[in-house]
């Protein structure tokens, strides 16, 4: 099953909310096919920021952004089940779906236990181990939820009863999910319940990122098998780390060289991964070189 190349970016909510939807915007003029925003109750990269530090919720942001463009896919790379009741989250879904008109893509993964935003708003910061179990439960709820009416779910850390979910989304059955992992047993629910798994490189070096990366889809693979999924179904989306822009205001090392961002592709390319994820400029001095990739590089790509 083929699928076509997508290139997306991560968008961080850490402006006003003016530039935040003017980003949006420019992303979506650009010609990418789906921004996404992160989803934390303050700015989780380390060193922390002061707590002035801008930082505007996720889901919000994606309702206004539905409102402020026309083509573009939105999500949230990736919603942290620790944040939300997962039948309030579906909500949350079907409503920028609506908004949107069809253009959601649902972002889940299990969060990160260093996130400070357990600590500062008295949320429960659950174990790993925990997060993963209740993992497999909030995503079947999340699904059931979006694809019926009426859902009741008896599980060991969920419960609903009688959920009603009116209207129903434009996309059917559901909006695609997207399931964020990188660990053997999160693999499994992707291999069972995903429509795109979104991955991100470890490793220090590029070599390193592309070895690590085959053998998580080597792991997937066995996991389909075993669940009697063809792997070709699921997409599989890869984020371009760059630490500089993630730890600190520097430069991002592949707008500063189309042969650079190129080889990555390329090589990520080779392994099966058909969707991208760029971080969204952290310097002015980089904007011209992501408005080059975006409007030059990314086109030939494509083909």
């Amino acid at each position: 099953m083929a699928h076509a190349h997508e290139f997306q970016v991560l968008l961080l909510p850490n402006v006003t909310g003016e530039e935040l939807l003017r980003r949006f915007r420019h992303v979506e003029d650009l010609g990418f096919d789906l921004v996404a925003t992160a989803d934390h109750f303050i700015d989780w990269r380390y060193p922390r920021p002061a707590p002035t530090s801008p930082w505007l919720e996720g889901w919000t942001t994606l309702a206004a952004a539905a409102a402020e463009t026309s083509r573009i896919k939105l999500s949230t790379y990736v919603t942290q089940i620790p944040l939300r009741n997962p039948a309030m989250l579906a909500r949350q879904a079907l409503t920028v779906d609506q908004i949107s008109n069809g253009r959601l893509v649902v972002g889940l993964g299990v969060g990160l236990v260093s996130d400070p935003s357990y600590e500062m708003t008295g949320m429960p910061n659950w174990p790993l181990k925990e997060r993963v179990a209740r993992f497999r439960e909030y995503v079947e709820i999340v699904d059931l939820l979006l694809k019926q009416e009426v859902t009741s779910y008896d599980g060991a850390y969920y419960m609903i009863r009688d959920a009603v979910m009116i209207p129903r989304p434009i996309q059917r059955p559901r909006p695609p999910i997207a399931i964020g992992a990188v660990g053997p047993i999160m693999l499994v629910n992707v291999a069972r319940y995903a429509d795109i798994w979104n991955s991100i490189g470890r490793g220090e070096t590029l070599d390193d990122q592309v070895q690590e990366t085959r053998e998580r889809i080597a792991i997937l693979d066995d996991h389909c098998a075993a669940v009697g999924r063809d792997p070709a179904e699921i997409r599989r989306s890869y984020v371009l780390l760059s630490k500089p822009a993630r730890d600190a205001s520097d430069a991002i090392p592949y707008y500063a060289s189309a042969e650079l961002f190129v080889e990555t592709i390329e090589r990520f390319q080779e392994l099966g991964i058909t969707e991208f994820m760029l971080d969204y400029p952290v310097l002015d001095s980089d904007l011209s070189g992501f408005e080059r990739i975006a409007r030059e590089v990314i086109p030939e790509l494509r083909g």
